[in-house]
């Protein structure tokens, strides 16, 4: 049996609820720039995954099933029995999960910036950041991804946001944040995601490298309920770098599948 472990969440807005899950070494401060929006016509729950932010340190290495179970933890405190989901990369894997563990309580789901159907290429790239960052150290690998995650032109307009981002990261355990790395290279939802029937959004940028729109177009394709939308020029940072045009899609989205 797992033992979910009682995550530090914030509840902000008014309306259905909506739950938002962020992905490796971030926050649920991520979403702050989507909050505003977002929070106008929803209640919405985020909450730093277990080792992250204020949420407490897990005993030991931990895998996806841990974090579904931290979720159903969540929702059990907040009160709330039916409710709207998203997730950003991890988080986007960690929904999915949730919905195939707890299909009552999923009234609609978000996968933004998130992978599955991988090649053993893509495999071998993503659990190469992992194992160059096991022998180099975090920091040192982190400092070259950056121009994965944000386009050139927001590098260079938004220093400060990067380099909180890279700070962000760096102040994570490294046992934990690699443990979640470890979950995201490996996790592999094609088995199981085509029993998966909420509605779906599927979203995520056009120069995502390791999220990219080849596999998303799989993803929408496996899913029996879903749309896909593909942000132009947009990398994997979505949230931070284009907040408000993730949360616009959303909302319409939201929209047509009131609970």
């Amino acid at each position: 049996m797992t033992t979910p472990l009682d995550c530090e969440f914030s509840i902000d807005g008014d309306g259905p609820p909506l739950f938002l899950i962020h992905g490796i070494g971030a926050q649920r401060d991520t979403w702050r720039f989507l909050l505003p929006s977002l929070a106008e016509r929803y209640t919405v729950v985020s909450y730093d995954l277990r080792g992250h932010g204020s949420s407490p340190m897990p005993d030991g290495p931990f895998g996806l099933d841990e974090l579904v179970a931290d979720l159903e933890r969540v929702r059990e405190r907040t009160g709330f029995e039916r409710a709207h989901f998203a997730g950003h990369s991890l988080g986007g894997m960690i929904g999915p999960a949730y919905a195939h563990a707890f299909p009552e309580r999923v009234a609609s789901l978000g996968l933004l910036s998130t992978a599955a159907f991988r090649t053993e290429d893509d495999s071998a790239k993503v659990n190469g950041v992992v194992a160059k960052m096991r022998a180099e150290g975090i920091p040192n690998v982190l400092e070259t991804l950056t121009d994965r995650w944000y386009t050139d032109a927001f590098l260079a307009a938004h220093p400060d946001i990067v380099r909180a981002r890279l700070d962000q990261v760096i102040s994570c355990d490294p046992d934990v944040f690699l443990n979640v790395f470890d979950i995201y290279a490996n996790c592999e939802m094609a088995p199981w995601l085509h029993e998966v029937d909420a509605p779906c959004l599927v979203l995520t940028g056009e120069n995502d490298g390791g999220c990219n729109p080849r596999l998303n177009t799989q993803i929408d394709a496996a899913l029996p309920n879903s749309e896909l939308v593909i942000l132009p020029e947009l990398k994997h940072s979505i949230l931070l770098e284009s907040g408000e045009l993730v949360a616009e899609h959303m909302l319409q989205f939201l929209s047509t599948h009131a609970i």
